[in-house]
């Protein structure tokens, strides 16, 4: 009986945590800044935010016609929206990047890289015509994966 208990509260913390287990298969090429496959086991919450844009809290454009101030704005509003959920970049499982510019991905990536490190998400980026208005030139969204409360 003891060892059943004792088996059990050993468990109680692996069973009450989402795991997120990161993984680039050797067959796949190596990527940069993103993984390519990111799993989620056990029980936890699930974060969806909505993409963000480089508006400032007052609704102002932040950056505008600069793709890396704009990109700083992004992050920052990602970090709020985390906050805000309970969650952190280390939390976050996909993201997609929509953007007007692909000559401008390096600024976009090298923020990216600030806030994410070692600890990347599944990710897509792709170049879009066009987003909600002319000044935008970035919008990314992310799906965050955490412990359940």
């Amino acid at each position: 009986m003891r060892l059943m208990l004792s088996a059990f509260f050993l468990l109680i913390p692996v069973l009450a945590f989402a795991q997120v287990k990161r993984s680039n298969p050797p067959a796949l090429s190596k990527p940069t800044g993103y993984t390519h496959i990111v799993e989620v086991n056990g029980p936890g919450r699930t974060i969806y935010i909505s993409g963000q844009i480089a508006l400032d809290k007052d609704g102002t454009v932040v950056g505008a016609g600069n793709m890396k101030a704009q990109a700083e704005q992004v992050f920052k509003n990602l970090q709020a929206a985390l906050e805000a959920a309970g969650a952190k970049f280390s939390d976050i499982v996909k993201m997609n990047t929509y953007i007007t510019d692909m000559e401008q991905a390096p600024a976009v990536r090298e923020v990216r890289a600030r806030y994410f490190g070692d600890t990347t998400p599944a990710s897509t980026l792709v170049q879009v015509v066009r987003l909600a208005r002319p000044e935008f030139l970035l919008e990314i969204e992310v799906i965050a994966a955490v412990p359940a409360r």
